[in-house]
């Protein structure tokens, strides 16, 4: 996943500050008065979503500071209003969400969530469309592509035990090019290794050299990394998904935004599809034809087959 860079404490925001203080030119740290602070919220959450309360303010300043100082800025204001206009904003733009975010995931990230999708979901799903047929599924900031390969690890393996010709897809998207690139490239610091279980590494993984692995190239091949903003659901690079998985994304976003991106996850799901997320990131929500499934461990959400509301108490 992408996450909000800075979500420890503030003080590492803080201490960096003081560093910068000596790096930029004169020693001077660019004032920013709240009016100004509120327009970069207020730019910020318009084109990403992302939501930067004032108690993450030294955050902001903190990153805004180090990308200014790489490309010769000395002015928020400057900066700001650079950022919107001429021919180099769209790419100045994007290497300033790239390092507001950090890439902070890992394979495997909540286990109950892969046994779901292989040992309940995977198994019903095939069995009701009685194949040949395919799969496609959906990871929803998929950051260097860690979440991606281990849900096509999962589904690979669990479709190789089903009769007849079966084929799946995954389309992991995410704002951050440069952490989709590292995805595509899909090699891995060696101590990563141990994220994987067992059973998958010793199929799917190989290893380069004692610093490194890489993802077995047929897998790699199942998995395609796009540029997408969940801002623009409207224009989902996906349709008619059997499996959408997004964790650990949702906490990022106000609560009504967060409805909003349910309701377009849940249109987008075919009759039978299910919808994961991260346990705790959504309370309290329903959705015509979608039923909350029944497990402690996984937040999960089916489509019925039959589209007619009748939902559970969640």
């Amino acid at each position: 996943m992408v996450a909000v860079h800075g979500s420890g404490d503030d003080s590492l925001a803080r201490s960096a500050d003081l560093a910068l203080s000596s790096v930029l030119p004169g020693g001077e740290i660019p004032g920013m008065d709240e009016d100004l602070f509120k327009r970069w919220v207020d730019l910020l959450e318009r084109r990403t979503g992302i939501v930067v309360p004032s108690t993450r303010r030294s955050f902001l300043l903190t990153n805004l500071r180090g990308r200014m100082r790489e490309a010769g800025y000395t002015s928020f204001e400057t900066y700001y209003i650079d950022l919107q206009t001429g021919p180099k904003a769209a790419v100045e733009w994007a290497t300033l969400v790239d390092r507001l975010t950090i890439h902070q995931t890992h394979f495997f990230r909540h286990q109950p969530s892969y046994d779901y999708i292989e040992k309940t979901w995977l198994p019903a799903r095939t069995a009701a469309l009685s194949w040949n047929g395919s799969i496609h599924a959906w990871s929803v900031g998929c950051a260097t592509g860690e979440e991606a390969y281990s849900l096509a690890m999962v589904i690979d393996r669990g479709l190789g035990t089903v009769p007849g010709r079966s084929y799946f897809g995954i389309t992991a998207t995410d704002v951050s090019q440069p952490a989709l690139a590292a995805g595509r490239e899909g090699s891995y610091a060696v101590a990563r290794r141990s994220e994987i279980p067992d059973e998958f590494a010793h199929r799917y993984v190989k290893l380069v050299d004692d610093q490194s692995f890489a993802i077995d190239e047929r897998l790699r091949r199942r998995v395609a990394f796009s540029v997408f903003n969940l801002l623009d659901l409207g224009r989902a690079p996906v349709k008619e998904i059997d499996l959408i998985f997004c964790q650990n994304v949702m906490i990022y976003f106000p609560r009504e935004r967060r409805l909003e991106m349910l309701a377009g996850f849940a249109r987008l799901l075919k009759p039978g599809g299910v919808m994961i997320l991260g346990p705790g990131e959504v309370t309290q929500w329903n959705y015509p034809g979608l039923e909350r499934v029944s497990n402690r461990q996984v937040l999960a959400y089916r489509r019925l087959d039959d589209p007619r509301p009748s939902l559970d108490s969640v």
